[in-house]
């Protein structure tokens, strides 16, 4: 599974969370490694070596792994060359407001190129909603960690300079977008909001909110021959490297197998081009006060600094960055399928997921430069593994339009009926990293310090809450929506219910032995022997399986054995999902 989806303890602005607040139930990512995947992996070790002895000491590897100027200088560039020089001719008049959402983009992003063409003069909006800021719906957790929140605020930034340099602003509002977007539709004579379509339940349901406020706003009649109207919300599809309009069947008929959609639309379906934004896209309305990025304190939170692993930039031109460093500076797309399934430093993954979650990253754009890059330098299994990923981050999300809020639900799409313990002790063991396995225990200070997790990392944590564990998989979703960057509802939540086996998966009994992934992906135990500095001390075949050198295991494994017999095994297969967002993916495209 990805959980495509990008902490020495639980997110340190977070406070520990007791689980009072265990709703009753209403409304994974598992693999079998061959010795060949093993082999696959010791490639994965010899190109991660340099990292991985370096991080004895607690460095922080910045991703892009670019100087600031070395950044903007590629985002440039890259913005030339997917730019057009389109003049004013035929554009429609007045004035379109561009609602962004998880779209936080200036490079391929149809909303604002439609506002553009419709109109004369363009406002684009950001509404800093409050619930965002508020609980996760089942067990209380923050829906916005410290973390994201910082990568959120690193992203308006980037964005409102992008747009200053093509003649607009950003208006950033604090409030409810139905409260806000009605208002200033009113107050400069708009005639259309356009943003990008969301597909869960919350986000459909802001969106009927701010079309019943639009409904209810009359315009002043610029002169009293001239058609009155309310303005009107336009939904555009953005989010996905197939557009929705191309599927060669109906959302309801959607295959319920990923390899059946995949072999469907790869022989059906053409991946449309990038959008080539106008070099000026302005002139804004006359706005008297634009508002500001607000800090991190000001969204209510502490400060959490990344004092280890990965610190991920936050912006589409980190995002513009990262894709030129990953494929063309460091030359790492040709390798990406025999070295994904790494879990240490920045490069075993392209990274891209918490860009594509905020929607700061186009999949469409990462198509267009995996193409280009084949034609300019060579094509193989690695280049196509990269779109293969984002084709399972189109499938989430079109799952989530077929399924609605089962996504979400403990029975899963499939309606799954399961007892699953809510055991308030074994959860918080499992977060903060306290099981007495080295290889979960790791992989949970990673999510807490970093906001990021490996996709197969992701996969292991998974199995064990849910299979060793039986803790509610929502549990671990939810927790998960708290503290990854790259989190977006349909990867995260269609990754944990495949996980959990009530999702779409042929199979419904993925288990990931512990001993086997660690005897596969940490042969040598670097990556629990940095995330867990107690444990580099001892010999290199011990670090995962240090027995009474270590704390005691809370529960037992289901099964022990790194081979063993049983209806329950590892599968390679579940290596396909991805996060994108996380290449979530998240991605993976991790």
């Amino acid at each position: 599974m990805r959980i495509i989806y990008i902490h020495a303890t639980v997110c340190s602005s977070i406070p520990s969370l007791s689980l009072t607040k265990l709703f009753p139930s209403k409304p994974n990512l598992l693999l079998t490694n061959s010795n060949q995947l093993a082999n696959l992996f010791q490639t994965m070790n010899f190109i991660s070596k340099p990292e991985s002895r370096s991080s004895a000491s607690a460095t922080i590897q910045q991703v892009p792994g670019l100087a600031s100027d070395d950044m903007y200088g590629i985002a440039d560039q890259t913005f030339q060359m997917y730019s057009s020089s389109s003049s004013r001719t035929g554009r429609g008049g007045g004035t379109a407001i561009v609602w962004f959402r998880n779209d936080l983009r200036v490079l391929d992003n149809e909303a604002l190129y439609e506002a553009w063409v419709s109109s004369q003069m363009v406002l684009p909006v950001y509404c800093v909603d409050p619930r965002l800021l508020g609980t996760t719906y089942y067990f209380g957790f923050p829906k916005t960690g410290a973390l994201r929140a910082q990568f959120l605020i690193e992203c308006l930034a980037d964005l409102k300079k992008n747009l200053i340099k093509r003649g607009l602003n950003l208006l950033i509002q604090h409030g409810k977008p139905e409260e806000i977007l009605p208002s200033l539709a009113k107050a400069y004579g708009a005639h259309t909001v356009y943003a990008q379509k969301e597909t869960c339940s919350e986000e459909l349901n802001v969106e009927r909110l701010v079309t019943k406020g639009l409904q209810q706003v009359m315009p002043e009649p610029a002169s009293e021959s001239s058609n009155v109207r309310n303005p009107k919300l336009q939904l555009i599809w953005g989010t996905t490297m197939y557009h929705i309009d191309d599927l060669p069947f109906d959302t309801v008929s959607l295959p319920d197998v990923y390899t059946q959609f995949r072999k469907s639309v790869e022989a059906k379906c053409t991946i449309r081009g990038c959008i080539k934004t106008p070099t000026s896209l302005g002139p804004p309305p006359s706005v008297s006060e634009w508002g500001y990025v607000p800090s991190i304190d000001q969204l209510g939170f502490q400060s959490q600094n990344v004092n280890k692993g990965m610190k991920f930039v936050g912006g589409e031109s980190a995002a513009l960055g990262r894709v030129n460093e990953y494929f063309w500076k460091k030359d790492l797309l040709k390798i990406y399928k025999e070295t994904r399934n790494g879990m240490l430093g920045p490069d075993y993954s392209t990274k891209f997921s918490p860009w594509l979650a905020s929607g700061s990253l186009s999949p469409r754009f990462i198509h267009e430069e995996v193409k280009r890059y084949e034609n300019e330098r060579q094509a193989n299994n690695s280049t196509y593994w990269i779109l293969f990923e984002l084709i399972w981050r189109d499938y989430f999300r079109f799952l989530s339009v077929k399924y609605g809020n089962s996504l979400f639900h403990i029975g899963g799409p499939r309606k799954v009926d399961r007892r699953w313990s809510q055991d308030k002790n074994l959860f918080e063991s499992w977060r903060n990293g306290h099981t007495g396995y080295p290889l979960i225990d790791a992989n949970m200070k990673e999510l807490s310090t970093t906001g990021f997790m490996s996709n197969r990392g992701r996969q292991i944590v998974c199995s064990f809450l849910v299979r060793d564990m039986g803790i509610d998989w929502r549990m671990g979703a939810e927790w998960f929506e708290t503290c990854l960057l790259d989190f977006d509802p349909c990867s995260n939540y269609g990754n944990w219910t495949y996980g959990a086996g009530v999702g779409n998966d042929p199979r419904e009994d993925r288990y990931f032995r512990i001993p086997k992934q660690a005897q596969t992906y940490d042969p040598e135990g670097e990556y629990v022997a940095y995330w867990l500095p107690q444990l580099r001390s001892l010999p290199k075949e011990k670090r995962n399986f240090p027995g009474k050198s270590y704390i005691e295991q809370v529960v037992p494994l289901k099964f022990k054995s790194a081979g063993g017999k049983g209806k329950a095994q590892d599968t390679a297969s579940a290596a396909r999902r991805t996060n994108f967002g996380g290449m979530r993916t998240k991605g993976h495209c991790k």
